[in-house]
């Protein structure tokens, strides 16, 4: 059975990405996919600085590394912050990349984000998508941008709109089928 990682790249309460990493976790979960929701608020990582680097390694860049490498899918739901990442998300994947072995290329991620506005935060999954596959990352095509975030979910968290509700089974599909050989 394949395994996935859900996280979101806002702890916020209530946060509509917070909702999307739980639909996409009850869509894999459909596909016959074993789904770990992480919250990131539970890894305590102070701000990288590569002084820390050299004798203090955060435990829980070591734990966040292990469970990247032991899970054969990642979808990372995020908002959008200024048009780029935000600053929890990019802290996080800046602590993992650091570990060695790369946490990076064994799975197969998905990337998506909801936003209030009509783009859906294609800016912050095009800044996501560059800074994976850098570290090595391989990301499914599919990207869900989606918004306005007001209008995109029904009362059970589930997506309204057909054209999302496809491109959801669309990225699920790939998730599930693409290999990194």
């Amino acid at each position: 059975m394949k395994t996935a990682l859900t996280l979101s790249g806002s702890i916020r309460k209530g946060s509509h990405n917070r909702k999307l990493q739980a639909h996409m976790g009850r869509q894999l979960d459909a596909a016959g996919v074993a789904v770990t929701a992480l919250d990131l608020g539970d890894f305590d990582l102070p701000i990288f600085n590569e002084d820390l680097e050299a004798d203090n390694v955060p435990a829980a860049a070591v734990r966040l590394a292990a469970l990247w490498r032991s899970h054969d899918i990642i979808f990372i739901a995020t908002p959008e912050y200024n048009g780029g990442q935000p600053p929890l998300l990019v802290n996080a994947i800046t602590w993992i990349s650091r570990q060695k072995p790369s946490p990076f290329r064994h799975a197969i991620f998905g990337i998506g984000g909801v936003s209030s506005g009509k783009y859906g935060t294609i800016w912050s999954l095009s800044h996501l998508r560059e800074s994976l596959t850098k570290v090595g990352a391989l990301v499914v095509p599919t990207l869900l941008g989606i918004g306005p975030a007001e209008e995109a979910f029904d009362v059970n968290g589930d997506f309204i709109e057909p054209a999302i509700i496809r491109k959801v089974e669309q990225m699920v599909h790939e998730l599930t089928h693409f290999s990194r050989g």
